[in-house]
């Protein structure tokens, strides 16, 4: 095919698009909750919330280097243990830190069909991953799932420096690419980081939206 509508790359979010976060996540938070008395008495869903919106908080701090990942891990879980109301000291929420990570890196896995996808994709155009994440914690995700090998370029906010919803990080994706906006697609499952990022870049986007 030849034409301005040529698609000749597909970029990719990574987390709950094409690697399984939210799955890994719920193991590995199970696993907490089994391992402490006082998240056992609170629902799960409870638990998952709080998480979330800590694990929020202080992605941005470790994205561009303001604190540690290890001092964010301990950090997220000692305010879990607040919300429990149990003690906070940093020793038992680093313990909890340990076991989620373990949990996590046990349970890691691609979204089903994922790696199909990827595929069938590389036959017809280049492949890039664009993801608010860390270079080394996403080149492990995509070769722990066998997706590395069907992936280009894979660009992170930790290198960016800035994050999606950002033009800056797409636009360094496609430069790696060889490709111009308008010969790029942009995949990913979150409106405002993916799609709506995408369009403000000049790429058309696809919503990935299991959940309906």
């Amino acid at each position: 095919m030849s034409g301005a509508n040529t698609t000749r790359a597909v970029l990719f979010d990574l987390d709950d698009t094409l690697f399984d976060h939210q799955g890994c996540a719920r193991e590995a938070l199970a696993a907490v909750r089994a391992s402490h008395a006082g998240f056992r008495a609170m629902p799960f869903e409870t638990i998952e919330r709080a998480h979330a919106r800590f694990l929020e908080e202080l992605h941005g701090e470790v994205m561009f280097g303001r604190v540690p990942i290890e001092i964010a891990r301990i950090e997220r879980f000692r305010r879990l243990l607040e919300a429990a109301g149990a003690p906070a000291r940093d020793d038992l929420a680093a313990g909890l830190a340990s076991t989620y990570r373990e949990a996590y890196r046990t349970a890691r896995r691609a979204v089903a069909g994922a790696p199909a996808l990827l595929a069938a994709v590389r036959h017809r155009a280049r492949v890039g991953i664009v993801s608010n994440n860390l270079l080394d914690e996403q080149r492990d995700k995509l070769r722990t799932c066998g997706l590395d090998v069907f992936v280009d370029a894979l660009v992170v906010s930790e290198e960016a420096q800035v994050s999606k919803p950002h033009p800056a990080i797409f636009e360094m994706a496609l430069d790696r690419l060889h490709a111009r906006p308008a010969e790029a697609v942009m995949v990913g499952d979150s409106w405002s980081a993916d799609v709506a990022g995408a369009r403000a870049a000049g790429i058309r986007a696809i919503w990935f939206n299991p959940a309906g």
